[in-house]
């Protein structure tokens, strides 16, 4: 790999991946239109010579696919992952994810890049109806769908396979996330919960019942595990030239252990106040749970717990309060 091309380069995870690599050694292109991005998570990387930011959609292809020239890798980020209001505008998954995997993938067999990583999602699985507790492996079959981002990756999966299954790939990753924390965190349970107890600490509004399991995953933790496999190449002599890996951590919390974690850090103790129900929204999975053992096989392992993930990501928001004006949200 000597020039990546990052789509959503000025997100959560894709301005971590951008300042890895070129702290790696390797030129950078990246692509994002801000619709969610920072650029100041890319501060650092702009300093670099061998970075360039380029603005665009990736519903533009005639862009994308100018931006992508020269280029040997791509790591396919940026995505839609408002999996909470997604009745609100369902079409956003459709153009955002779907399309836009579709089109990454075009513009790479135009550019002649045969290498790629694209960032799924544990939510593939929907409700798995397997034994209570039991981590849910790659090999499990796709249930049916219960959220529109979740379809959605399933799709933009598919089209992966698919072009790799037809040539147009030597080496295809696919990585089936957890939900990240760490620094630079921009949306989910962590940075909705913080932004309450800034405004209320004496109370906490939980969408549920507070009983629901999942996973994990701090963000360096989730970079090593994707540059690990892609640099030993391990897609590269499987069936179809397509790797699918888990990423989370080998245990899971309930909210109310994950709350209980981010109120230690802050030293309030609020009343909860819950919604009812097993799940927060419509398509809310009530457990996640990721078998890992495939990818740990190869030599990955998480460093933090997710204790240590949420501290980290509290501390961060704490350090950070602009970017809840970034995102649009009310003080």
């Amino acid at each position: 790999m000597n020039h990546a091309f990052v789509t959503g380069a000025a997100g959560f995870i894709g301005s971590h991946l951008v300042d890895r690599l070129l702290a790696d050694g390797v030129a950078v292109t990246g692509w994002d239109n801000l619709a969610t991005g920072q650029l100041r998570f890319l501060a650092e990387a702009q300093k670099n010579p061998r970075f360039q930011l380029l603005r665009g959609d990736n519903l533009d292809l005639p862009a994308l696919t100018a931006g992508m020239r020269d280029t040997d890798f791509v790591f396919h980020l940026a995505a839609n992952a408002d999996i909470k209001d997604g009745w609100s505008h369902p079409r956003r998954d459709l153009e955002q994810n779907t399309i836009a995997t579709f089109n990454v993938l075009e513009a790479m067999r135009a550019n002649g890049v045969r290498r790629m990583a694209f960032s799924s999602t544990g939510s593939v699985y929907g409700e798995a109806l397997v034994t209570p507790d039991r981590p849910t492996p790659e090999t499990d079959a796709f249930p049916v769908q219960t959220s529109l981002y979740a379809a959605s990756k399933t799709a933009g999966e598919g089209l992966i396979s698919a072009y790799a299954e037809g040539g147009q790939l030597d080496e295809a990753y696919v990585f089936r996330f957890v939900s990240i924390l760490g620094e630079r965190y921009t949306h989910g349970h962590v940075f909705d919960f913080y932004h309450q107890l800034r405004q209320h600490p004496d109370y906490l509004r939980v969408l549920g019942n507070g009983r629901q399991r999942k996973s994990y995953l701090y963000v360096q933790d989730c970079l090593d595990g994707i540059l690990h496999v892609a640099r030993a190449h391990t897609a590269r002599e499987a069936r179809h030239r397509t790797q699918v890996y888990n990423l989370g951590t080998p245990e899971y919390v309930e909210v109310n252990q994950s709350i209980a974690h981010l109120c230690a850090e802050l030293g309030v103790t609020p009343r909860l106040d819950y919604t009812g129900g097993d799940r927060g929204w419509i398509g809310d999975n009530p457990f996640i749970f990721l078998d890992t053992q495939k990818i740990q096989a190869t030599g990955w392992r998480p460093k933090l717990t997710i204790a240590q993930g949420v501290v980290r990501t509290v501390r961060w928001l704490r350090d950070n309060p602009w970017v809840y004006a970034a995102r649009g949200v009310n003080s």
